[in-house]
Formats: structure tokens, sequence, C-alpha cells
């Protein structure tokens, strides 16, 4: 992996332009920052927000407000509350966000979780 330098900088999110994504039910918001090989989004799932596919790549996730319900392929599901994270690389799961009250997440993602299998 080429090593990318990003230099020192603040991020006030109210600032990074918003798109939405359609889930199967409700709508994630997302705020990106992109960097080579790194991506920083603040991702805020609606009430009631399923997506609409199941998510192949790895994540850093921590939850910054409310809850979200994390459901693998295989059925086994986990609850990741305000303080919590999860920490999974590409390739070694299928998962996919199911919301009740809404939440508000920072996801982190690029090379470096590149699965080795």
């Amino acid at each position: 992996m080429k090593n990318s330098n990003i230099p020192f900088q603040t991020i006030d999110w109210k600032n990074v332009p918003r798109t939405e994504h359609k889930g199967e039910t409700g709508t994630a918001y997302w705020q990106t920052m992109q960097f080579e090989g790194l991506r920083v989004r603040y991702v805020e799932y609606s009430e009631n927000y399923k997506a609409d596919h199941w998510c192949e790549k790895g994540h850093i996730v921590y939850c910054l407000e409310g809850e979200v319900i994390n459901e693998l392929k295989d059925g086994t599901q986990s609850i990741l509350r305000k303080g919590m994270s999860y920490i999974v690389s590409d390739d070694l799961s299928s998962h996919r966000s199911i919301t009740e009250q809404g939440v508000h997440l920072l996801i982190i993602d690029g090379d470096f979780l590149k699965s080795n299998i």
C-alpha cells in the first residue's frame, strides 16, 4: 500500500455536503471525506432504515448516537449502541444495517482493511 500523507485538518461536518441513499426502507445520509485509499464518513440512518444490499466491504464503525442492528447474512444479529464500535476486514462478512429509531455513525474504511485471504 502506498503511504499517502494527510496534512493536519479539522472537519466541520456541517460544511461537508450530504448525499442521500435510499434503503430497502428508510434513508441513509452520508457526508464523506475521501483521501487516497481512505474514506471517512459521518452517516445518519433514518428511523426504520434497512439497507437494500449485503455489504462485503470492511469498516471501522463508531456509534455516535442511537443504535443500529448489524445483521449478518447467516441471520446473526448484534446491536451497536452509543459509544460502541465494530470492525471487520473486506470480504469477511456479508452484513447490513437496520434501525428502528435511527442512528448517527462515524465510518472509516479503506485499503488498509483489504482481506489477506
